[in-house]
């Protein structure tokens, strides 16, 4: 399913389990995509920023990372996450923060959910 950009903004939440690499990576790349609103979270105790029931609320729709994260989710929140839209990315934790093939994996997955711009 296609999430267009909409007025006001679509609201995506990135789920992994940290939030240090790949969800928060996924929210740079948004950053200033018109149409979107971009927030990272991750699934563990220590995250840098923790899943919640509020932040799930705030979301239209919800990307994450791997199955493990999806099924955390469900298990924690699932009251707050029974209307909304939840796709796996089926991204592994491969990555570094920011790194240039994590982008053109992100770009990858997200395209037949996300409008995204054109690489410049």
């Amino acid at each position: 399913m296609t999430f267009p950009p909409s007025d006001p903004p679509r609201k995506l939440l990135f789920v992994c389990s940290r939030n240090k690499v790949r969800s928060l990576t996924a929210e740079r790349l948004l950053e200033g995509v018109p149409g979107y609103v971009a927030r990272s979270a991750g699934t563990q105790p220590g995250a840098r920023v923790v899943v919640t029931a509020k932040l799930i609320g705030w979301a239209d729709v919800i990307f994450a990372m791997e199955s493990s994260h999806r099924r955390r989710l469900e298990e924690r929140h699932a009251e707050a996450l029974a209307a909304k839209e939840l796709v796996v990315l089926h991204i592994p934790d491969d990555f570094e923060y920011l790194d240039e093939d994590l982008f053109e994996v992100l770009r990858g997955a997200l395209g037949p959910h996300v409008a995204l711009p054109a690489e410049e």
